[in-house]
Order: structure tokens, then sequence, then C-alpha cells
């Protein structure tokens, strides 16, 4: 997710500044590598940050939580009866979603709870969601999207898919309100959108385990706290979407209103959201999918469903049943993917036949509806009387778990001594001096590496939030563990844009290969994070390198996007030059092509960045020992202000490397003639 920076135009400019920036390089630089030889010798306390300078962030932090809930009183209530009053208004339509659709309803709780209605059947839940597909999109969706349902119930993950759905269905209309009403006061209201920015900017970097601990803390474990995880994991898209496609409405509708004497309220609900609904839809389908990659994440404090059965399979090396619950995640994600896309496409149309059907019978207007509803009753009688209607029988499940199982079995016995050397071979010679490197360089001349890159690629605004921002990392007693996530990250991405741009180059001059490298990037968009994981346990068991490879499979595909992106969009005006002026091939591709998707191919680096730094910090599990960790394990013991503290140092990475290399984008468009400058 890229966050908004600009160009600073009010910075020194010309051939002065460049000079003056050139003697600050050099001087920063030289000073940096004079502490790295010799700085333990002569001043220790720019080398390693002194124990004694930092900051007591995270007692300060457990401090403010342990006074929120045990003696924050508001009048009548306490903060905790007001999380516990929050988790009970979600708790109630999420108990109705979950008994519909998986346990049934019930009376009374546990062993002693006597149920009076089954949940919905998986024929009358494939069939409603097809019909979904048939009014959104059409016969073939409808097929897909019921063809997507039939695979969870013939493979056996019917019912933890159905719980998963409970939590989605209920998380997304949550996000969607709450990010909209924020958006709509971002658009009315600018002060209150530059306020609530960096808000947004924190929540999309903290990494997805440090929302965790603080909810854990003030809603307890259970599939409830998991929802709210999700919510507040999901909702910065839609708001910043929301905003964004308000924005865009045109002028002449908003004057339109105005004009036909709406008021305020007519204008924003009757007016401007109508016309923004394309937009609107896109953030609904961000909604749905940040909601299922948190699915995993969320088991950990009592989500079930899907994502419990991958994290379950990932503890105890089961392959077969991970990637199998992995599967059944990455179908459920489709399917509800393409149902929102096909929703955002065409409203318009689907609206003005809704008006002129508005007056005939109710099988005539909504002939879906009623269809679904008389299958969901029949196939409810039906299934009363014969158990295969009501639930899919276990006899009848197929598996491909064994088949896994005897792939990664079958590499392991043929090919166990060439993956183990290679391992061995980049661990000893790449991986480990990059480590010890990174790990030596001193706090201070970074910080001033940093300050001085953001000067000048965007002045000093830039290069006070860089400095400041390195400067927190180190003054909590992050900076060792920020270090190895660096290390981690950066050869991550190394590799990434090692595969990806070369795949992109072949990739983007040819369509039929074009569609191809796109469909394999949008299936690995969709799969969930946890999933990379098992695979690469299972062939290379835990550790960095392990770490290494699942972030790069994770991170690959917005460099690739990008840079095809920026290749395709070069004007073939200017390659017909460089032909006719008898460039060969590769000048025209190092000369015209990449030079010219320079600025599309920075921010696909920055969002393979921002991919890898989430993605490191779920490799915690196999055994990294950088901030992940430190979050990971502040979730193990509930600790909040270790896992908030770590948290923000993976944000403060994250918003570091997105502003210079935003910077960097702007000012490359810039320098090329493609943009603008922007002032901030």
């Amino acid at each position: 997710m890229a966050l908004s920076t600009s160009i600073d135009t009010h910075a020194p400019t010309g051939p002065l500044r460049l000079s003056a920036i050139r003697l600050a390089w050099l001087a920063v630089l030289g000073a940096t590598i004079l502490l790295w030889v010799a700085g333990d010798r002569f001043a220790p306390w720019a080398v390693a940050y002194p124990r004694a300078w930092q900051i007591p962030a995270m007692q300060w932090i457990s401090a403010v939580m342990e006074w929120l809930v045990r003696r924050a009183h508001f009048g009548l209530f306490t903060f905790t009866d007001l999380t516990r009053g929050l988790a009970a208004i979600i708790e109630v339509p999420y108990r109705a979603v979950l008994s519909l659709l998986s346990t049934g309803f019930r009376i009374g709780e546990g062993s002693n709870a006597i149920p009076i209605l089954p949940p919905l059947s998986w024929i009358a839940v494939t069939v409603t969601a097809g019909l979904l597909g048939l009014y959104s999109g059409g016969r073939r969706l409808a097929l897909f999207v019921s063809a997507c349902f039939l695979y969870l119930a013939v493979f056996g993950q019917w019912q933890s898919a159905m719980v998963t759905l409970a939590s989605i269905l209920i998380a997304v209309p949550f996000g969607v309100a709450g990010g909209l009403m924020l958006g709509l006061a971002g658009y009315r209201w600018p002060a209150f959108e530059r306020a609530m920015r960096p808000v947004l900017d924190l929540m999309q970097t903290v990494p997805v385990f440090a929302y965790l601990v603080p909810i854990l803390f003030l809603f307890g474990f259970g599939p409830v706290s998991s929802v709210v995880a999700t919510i507040v994991y999901a909702m910065p898209p839609m708001v910043r979407i929301t905003i964004l496609a308000l924005r865009g409405v045109p002028a002449e509708i908003r004057d339109l209103g105005a004009m036909t004497g709406c008021t305020r309220r007519q204008l924003t609900w009757k007016i401007l959201l109508p016309a923004a609904r394309p937009g609107l839809m896109v953030g609904v389908n961000q909604v749905i999918m940040l909601s299922l990659n948190m699915v995993i994440i969320a088991s950990m404090i009592g989500a079930g469903g899907l994502g419990f059965d991958v994290l379950a399979a990932l503890r105890r090396l089961d392959i077969g049943a991970g990637i199998e619950a992995g599967v059944a995640i990455v179908v459920l994600a489709v399917a509800l993917d393409r149902l929102s896309q096909a929703f955002a496409v065409d409203t318009e149309t689907r609206s003005r036949l809704a008006a002129l059907k508005r007056s005939a019978p109710l099988v005539e207007r909504l002939p879906n509806l009623v269809t679904a509803l008389a299958v969901i009753l029949a196939a409810g009688v039906v299934g009363l009387f014969v158990a295969p209607v009501q639930s899919y029988p276990a006899a009848w499940n197929l598996t491909t778990g064994s088949f896994w199982e005897n792939v990664v079995g079958w590499i392991n016995v043929n090919y166990f001594d060439q993956i183990d050397a290679f391992k061995n071979m980049l661990l000893l010679n790449v991986l480990v001096p990059t480590k010890r490197f990174l790990g030596e360089l001193p706090w201070l001349g970074i910080v001033a590496i940093l300050a001085l890159a953001g000067f000048a690629l965007s002045g000093l605004r830039l290069a006070i939030l860089c400095a400041v921002l390195s400067l927190l990392i180190a003054a909590t007693g992050q900076w060792e563990k920020a270090m190895i996530t660096v290390y981690l990250c950066g050869i991550s991405v190394f590799f990434a844009c090692l595969i990806g741009v070369p795949v992109a180059i072949f990739a983007a001059s040819r369509e039929g290969a074009w569609r191809i490298v796109q469909g394999v990037i949008d299936t690995l968009q969709t799969l969930p994070s946890f999933v990379y994981l098992i695979p690469v346990v299972m062939l290379f068991r835990v550790g960095d390198f392990t770490a290494i490879l699942a972030v790069v499979a994770y991170a690959v595909a917005p460099v690739i996007r990008y840079t095809a992106l920026g290749i395709r969009r070069v004007d073939p005006q200017l390659v017909e030059a460089g032909i006719v002026s008898g460039c060969t091939p590769f000048q025209i591709l190092t000369k015209i092509k990449l030079k010219l998707a320079l600025p599309e191919i920075v921010l696909g680096l920055n969002q393979t960045i921002m991919l890898s730094l989430s993605m490191v910090v779920i490799t915690a599990l196999v055994g990294t020992r950088d901030l992940g960790q430190e979050v990971y394990i502040a979730l193990t013991k509930a600790d909040v202000g270790r896992g908030i503290v770590a948290g923000l140092a993976v944000a403060f990475l994250a918003i570091i490397a997105d502003r210079l290399l935003t910077a960097a984008a702007e000012r490359l468009r810039f320098r090329f003639g493609l943009a603008p400058a922007v002032a901030a």
C-alpha cells in the first residue's frame, strides 16, 4: 500500500544545492565508515545505542493499558465494560450468522444445548452463491462461484469454510461501514483527513501480529476478538478509497445536486455516494481480501475455521492438510473477489432494470431471491430426512493430502543433498555476511544517511521524518532486531527483483505470455501469507533461508506487475524513433523502455518492500530472530508494551522506505517530464 509523500519544491535547487548535497554525502558516508571501522574504540555510544539513553516505551504502554483495563472509569461504566459492550454488539450478529452457516440454532450452552434448527445445507449455500453470481455477472460467473463452493464440500473443507465465511460476513459490513463513515468525514473536513492520515499510515504498516496483542488484552480470547482484529486491519483501505472516490465525482454532478435544492444529507446519500459507487466497490473488494488474509492470523486468538486448520497443520508439519486448507481459503477468496468485482461493474444498468420492474410481482422483480429462498426451504425440509442433502457425506470426500506429502517426501529423498548444499552455500556466502555487516553498522551513521536521503529527495520535512523515526527505533531498544528485519527484507527484495524484473521484461512485449504471468501473480497475491510457509518448511526446515524463500514468493508479484506496466506504457513513437536511429534491441530496452519505466519500477520496489516487511513478521513462526519474533513473543505472553513497540518499529521501517521510494519515483517522473512536481 503506497502512502502519500511529495517533493518539497521550496527546498534549495540548482548547482549550489547539488554541490552541497554531494559534500554532505561524502561527509556522512566517510563518518559512517570511520565509526564502523574504529567507533568501538573512540565513540562506542555512536555504534551501539546506550541502554542508559533508551526510552522505557514498553513499560509506559503496558502501564497505560493496565490502567485502562483495571482502573479507567467513565462515569457509570469502566473501559472494560466499554470493550465488552462493543464485543457483545459484534457477537450477536456473528452468532446468528455462525448458527445459520455452521452450527445450527440451539437452546442452551455447551453439551446441554438442544438443537432446534440445522444450519443451511451445503446445497442451499452453493445454489445461493451461484444465484448471486448469476445476478451480478451472468452464467459464467454463476458456474464459477458454484464450482468454488462445491470444491469446499467435495474436499472436506465445508465446516471450516463456513466458520471462516461467518467471520467474513460480519467483519466486512462493519469494516465497510466504519471506513465509509470515516471517509465521508475526511472528505467533508480536510483537517480531519490530515489528522487521520498518519493514523491510517500506521494501521497499514503495523504488522498484523501487533494488532492481536492489545485486542487480546482488551477483548479477551475468542472468535469475537478475531472479528474485531479483522475489522481494524481491513478498514484503512476503505477510508482512503472512499475519500478518493468522492473526490473523483465530477463537479457537474455536485453542481446539479445543489441546483435541484438538495440538502447536505441528500447531496451526500442521493448524489455523491451513488455516483462514487464503482470506486466504493473497489474498497469493498479490498476489505474482503484483507479480511480473508487475516483469518489465519486471527485464528491465534480463537477464530477457528480454515485459518486454524492452516496454523495447526503448520505446527505439526502436515503439508497435505495445510495445503488443502490453504487452497480452500484461496478458493473462497477468489469466489468472493469475483462476486464483489462483478457487483462493482454495470451497477447503473441493474438499478435501471430494478426501477422498471418496481410495479411487477415479486417473482419478476427478484427472481434470484425467490429461487434462493425456495431452494433453502426445499433443501432444509428434504435434509431432515435425507442426510446427504443436509451435509455432504464424508465418504464422498476427496483429498490430495497424501499426494502432496508424497511429492515432498520424494523431493527430500532424491534431492536432499543438492537442496542442503544450495542452502548452505547461500547461508555462508550471502546471508550470514550480510547479516553481520548490517548488525555492525553504527546507528548514528544510518540515521544520518536516512535523513540526508530524505533531504536530497524531498527536502527538510522528509529528512526530519526519516531521522525521527529511525532514532525512535534505536531509542526504544529495537535497533538490533530492526537490523535483522532489514537484512531479511533486503535480501528478499533483492532476490524478488532478480526474478521479477526479467520475467516482466520478457512478458511485457508478449501478450500471450503476459496473460499467463498475470494469472500467476494474481494467484500469488490471493494466497494467504501463511500458505507460503508450509512447502518451504517441509523442504528446507526452519531458519532464515526458509523465511527468505517464503518472503520472495509472497512479495515478487508487485515488482513484476509494476515493471511490466511501466514498459507497456512507454510511448510506441519513442520506441520507433529509437529503431529509426539505429538502436539495437538491447539499447532500446535499457536506454528507452527501462529508463522511462523507472518511476513505475521504483513504485513496484516500494510495494515489494511493504509486502516483504509484512511477511517477514509472519516468518517469525519459522525461527527468525527479528522484530517479528518480538511481536510473536509478546502475543504469546500477552505483553502489550513489547508487542506495540516492536510493531511500531516495523511500521517505522515501512514508512521510511515508502516515503523515500515514493519521493524518488516522483522526482524521476519530474525529471523525465512525465508529471509535474507537487508542492509539499
